[in-house]
C-alpha cells in the first residue's frame, strides 16, 4: 500500500477553510455572534427547542448530569460499552455508574438489563442510553422505563448526529430532537459525523435546562438582571450564583461547525455507502457477523463494527490486529468495557464477568475504516487484507516467523 488507511478522520473542504479564515479576520473570535449561530443550526436541524455548544462531548456530557441535579448517592444507569465519559461524566458529580448489559443484536444497553437494575436500585435518578456506532438506542422502550419511575434521561450521541429512528406511530425521530429524553449529548470529535476539531453541543426542549447549561458552560456566571441576588443594576455588573466551568466553544470552531452541517447530509449518505460495500462483501464469512441492519433505523454510520469468532477459526486477535496495522490499516476496537477499567474495578467493585454480553462483543469486534473521504478501492483494499490475513494467521504454525505473511 502506498498510504496508511486510519480507520476515522475529518473531511475538510474550501468552504470549511474559508468559513474559519472569516472567523478568524472578524471582530470576535470567541464568545461572538457565531456561537449563537451554530447553536440555532443545531436546534433547527435536530428538531430541539434549545442548543448549547461545549468545548468537547465530555464537558457537554458532564454539564448535562449537573443541570439534572446529578450528585452523591444518585445513581446512573448507562452502557458498558462506551467511551469512558459516559460513565466519568456522573461520576465527576459524585453520582456512582451502574452499568446495564447490552443487546447483541444492536450492541447499545438494553432495555430489558436497564429494568432488571431499577428493580434492586432504589437511588437510580438518571439513564444515559448510549447510541452506540450510530445506532439509535430504543429510545421509546427507554422513555417508557424513565417515566414510570420519574428518571431523567440523557442521550449519549456522540455517534449519532443525524441518525433517525421510526417510532410506533410510524413516525421518524432524529436523534437529537429530545422526543423521548430530557437532554442530547453530541461530539464534534474529528471522528464524529461532523467536526469542530474538538467540541460538543447538549439539545433539550427544557428551558430551564437550557437555561442551567449556559450558566454551567461560563463559570456559574449569569448576566441577567432578574436573576440577580444582590440587586445591583450597574450596566458592567454580573453574577456567579453557583460553581460553573469554562466549557466554552469559540467562534473560529464555531464557523467550522456551521459549514459542517451544511454537509451532513452527504456525509451519512457517503458512509451508508462505504458500509453497503463491506457489508456485500463480508456477508458471505459465516465467520464474520456484520451490523444489523433495520428498517426502523437509520444509522448514522459512526463506526462500521464487525464481530470476528477469532476462537473458532484458530486466529489472535492481537497478533491479527498488528498485522493489519503492519501493512497499513488502522483498525480500531469500541470498546473495552468500562466496567473492566482499573479504576472502575477498583472505585466500584466491578469486575470481570458482571457483564457478559458486552464482555463478549469485546472479544470479537473490531471497527473497519469508515469515512466519507474513504474510496471504494480503499473499502476494497480493507476487505481484500482483513480476509487474507486471517487466513494467513490461521494458517501459521507455532514455529513460523510472527512478523512475516508471505501470502500478502
Amino acid at each position: 500500500m502506498n498510504r496508511a488507511i486510519s480507520y476515522g478522520r475529518q473531511t475538510i473542504d474550501e468552504d470549511d477553510v474559508r468559513a474559519v479564515v472569516n472567523a478568524l479576520t472578524s471582530e470576535m473570535l470567541t464568545q461572538g455572534p457565531l456561537v449563537e449561530e451554530f447553536e440555532e443550526a443545531l436546534a433547527s436541524h435536530t428538531g430541539a427547542r434549545y442548543a448549547v455548544v461545549c468545548s468537547n462531548g465530555t464537558a457537554a456530557l458532564h454539564i448535562a448530569c449537573l443541570a439534572a441535579g446529578l450528585g452523591k448517592g444518585d445513581g446512573v444507569i448507562t452502557s458498558p460499552n462506551t467511551f469512558l465519559a459516559s460513565s466519568n461524566a456522573p461520576v465527576y458529580t459524585g453520582a456512582t455508574p451502574i452499568f446495564a448489559d447490552i443487546d447483541p443484536a444492536t450492541n447499545n444497553i438494553d432495555p430489558a438489563e436497564v429494568e432488571k437494575k431499577l428493580s434492586y436500585n432504589s437511588n437510580v435518578k438518571a439513564i444515559i442510553p448510549v447510541h452506540f456506532a450510530g445506532v439509535p438506542c430504543d429510545m421509546e422502550r427507554i422513555s417508557a422505563i424513565a417515566k414510570d419511575k420519574g428518571l431523567t434521561i440523557i442521550e449519549d450521541a456522540c455517534h449519532a448526529l443525524g441518525a433517525e429512528r421510526r417510532g410506533s406511530d410510524g413516525k421518524w425521530k432524529k436523534v437529537g430532537s429530545c422526543a423521548h429524553s430530557d437532554m442530547t449529548v453530541f461530539s464534534f470529535h474529528p471522528v464524529k459525523s461532523i467536526t469542530t476539531g474538538e467540541g460538543g453541543a447538549i439539545t433539550t426542549n427544557d428551558k430551564r435546562l437550557y437555561e442551567r447549561l449556559k450558566t454551567l458552560r461560563s463559570h456559574g456566571v449569569t448576566k441577567k438582571t432578574d436573576d440577580f441576588v444582590n440587586g445591583e443594576d450597574s450596566p458592567w455588573y454580573y453574577e456567579m450564583q453557583e460553581l460553573g466551568f469554562n466549557y466554552r466553544l469559540s467562534d473560529i470552531q464555531s464557523a467550522l461547525g456551521i459549514s459542517q452541517l451544511k454537509k451532513l447530509g452527504r456525509f451519512i449518505k457517503r458512509r451508508k455507502e462505504i458500509a453497503g460495500l463491506y457489508s456485500a462483501t463480508l456477508e458471505k464469512y459465516p465467520f464474520i457477523k456484520i451490523p444489523t441492519v433495520s428498517d426502523c433505523i437509520r444509522s448514522a454510520h459512526h463506526l462500521y463494527p464487525v464481530s470476528i469468532e477469532f476462537d473458532e477459526i484458530g486466529v489472535s486477535k492481537k497478533e491479527w490486529f498488528r498485522l493489519m496495522r503492519k501493512i497499513g490499516i488502522n483498525l480500531q476496537v469500541h470498546y473495552i468495557p468500562v466496567h473492566l477499567q482499573p479504576y472502575y474495578r477498583q472505585s466500584f467493585g466491578y469486575r470481570p464477568g458482571d457483564f457478559p454480553k458486552a464482555e463478549s462483543f469485546y472479544y470479537k469486534e473490531v471497527s473497519l475504516p469508515i469515512y466519507p473521504l474513504l474510496t471504494d478501492e480503499d473499502v476494497g483494499t480493507v476487505t481484500a487484507a482483513l480476509i487474507s490475513t486471517l487466513a494467513c494467521v490461521s494458517a501459521r504454525k507455532p514455529d513460523d516467523d510472527k512478523n512475516d505473511c508471505a501470502c500478502l
